[in-house]
């Protein structure tokens, strides 16, 4: 066979593929259409790996086996994302791609979304009710539940290092996985191990708290503190799926709930003024599914036009640099969101501050911080952000919308000081 030949054949293969695609495509319609009517999910990850196994081999030149099984995972990816589209579900479209399932009393089911049929190392905290990691366990072929400290002095390299001795120990390989289950501690260490054991084995995140649930659990940012610096050594390791089951914030504190408030506050003011005064009307009141839903599609729709944290995804940082250098001087008096809601206040304007304090006022979030703008200026200047003499800020100055300004280390000391009053 010359090129030309090879060439025809290729087209005429293309051709037939095109009918099948169609095809291939109807029957997924009626698939989406069964789901939508039963409640059911559009990943079912234990049929998938059995179509997979029973596919390749199929397969008469098994040396073709890598590039097949490459083929269809790209073929069910294109599956569940139209699958998403008729149901209007939630689907992040970065990287390989993944699911966010958002169901009450999901957690009992997990089984359904995730392939656990392997060895599955489950990480949770001490502050993470058992039952929550028990829950996944029963589930899984191979589990081993690893318990780490409550609190964001367990992200570090100490607890990295037991995580991937464990993994060691049990002989975990490439064909295992991570489930995360707790708060954004728990999923940002966990996911830096699954990104880190072997180059990368599969992750799966099922968020416990309402800040993990509208913030952490998407994106793909996995990280460790060190040296009193959040987040600072990390990695992008996108989930294979994230699970969200509201009924488990039945077991935070309203203390913890109103944290995680305060990134939804955030989304709200950059992104969606009718949340935002959905919020002010109704406060503690508004739904959490509802809360989590309109948070969800704000974040996915930025990560999904930038991945890496190149351009727009910087909006996600709206009173992160104030706030971060803010929970660091703290020593943990003040919780992540409480300190994301007081780092807002300086970057936005007049208008947008009485508004935003209005409705901390409301739900609960704290007003004021003890802190000078000195006492915590050196821990932001070691903040991503900085670029030479440089800083870049999210600046909010109509609620809905939002600017990325660059500033001197002078100006912006200056707005810092002015916003915060001190």
């Amino acid at each position: 066979m010359n090129l030309e030949e090879a060439r025809q054949v290729i087209s005429d293969c293309d051709r037939e593929m095109v009918a099948l695609f169609e095809r291939r495509m109807a029957a997924v319609r009626e698939v989406a259409a069964y789901k939508m009517a039963e409640g059911l999910p559009v990943l079912d990850a234990t049929r998938e790996a059995e179509v997979l196994a029973r596919n390749v081999a199929l397969l008469s030149d098994q040396t073709l086996a890598r590039e097949y099984t490459a083929f269809q995972n790209e073929v069910m990816g294109v599956s569940r994302a139209y699958q998403h589209r008729l149901m209007g579900d939630l689907y992040v479209n970065v990287g390989e791609g993944y699911d966010i399932h958002l169901s009450p009393g999901g957690l009992a089911s997990a089984g359904k979304y995730m392939n656990l049929n392997r060895r599955v190392l489950i990480v949770t905290d001490s502050g993470v009710p058992t039952q929550y990691a028990n829950a996944i366990a029963v589930q899984c072929k191979k589990p081993v539940v690893a318990t780490i400290p409550q609190g964001e002095g367990s992200k570090n390299f100490t607890n990295f290092e037991k995580l991937s001795s464990i993994l060691v120990q049990h002989s975990f390989d490439r064909h295992d996985c991570v489930v995360a289950v707790g708060g954004g501690v728990v999923g940002d260490l966990a996911g830096f191990v699954a990104a880190s054991y072997m180059r990368g084995i599969d992750f799966y995140n099922v968020p416990t708290t309402l800040l993990s649930q509208v913030d952490s659990s998407i994106g793909g940012k996995v990280a460790v503190d060190f040296h009193g610096m959040k987040n600072i050594i990390g990695a992008f390791k996108q989930p294979k799926m994230v699970l969200i089951d509201p009924s488990v914030l039945a077991t935070l504190s309203r203390r913890q709930y109103v944290a995680g408030l305060a990134e939804v506050i955030k989304m709200a003011a950059t992104h969606d003024p009718i949340l935002f005064e959905r919020l002010e009307r109704e406060g503690l009141e508004t739904p959490a599914l509802d809360i989590i839903d309109a948070a969800l599609r704000i974040k996915r729709g930025v990560v999904e036009e930038d991945e890496k944290e190149t351009g727009l995804r910087r909006v996600l940082n709206f009173g992160h640099t104030v706030g971060h250098g803010i929970e660091s001087r703290s020593g943990g008096q003040y919780m992540h969101g409480e300190c994301v809601a007081l780092g807002m206040l300086p970057m936005c304007a007049p208008a947008v501050r009485e508004r935003l304090l209005a409705l901390y006022e409301k739900v609960g979030l704290p007003t004021q911080q003890p802190y000078a703008t000195d006492l915590i200026w050196g821990i932001m200047m070691h903040d991503k952000k900085m670029a030479g003499d440089t800083i870049t800020y999210v600046w909010v100055d109509e609620i809905g919308s939002f600017e990325i300004r660059t500033a001197s280390r002078g100006d912006y000391y200056n707005l810092v000081k002015e916003g915060l009053g001190r």
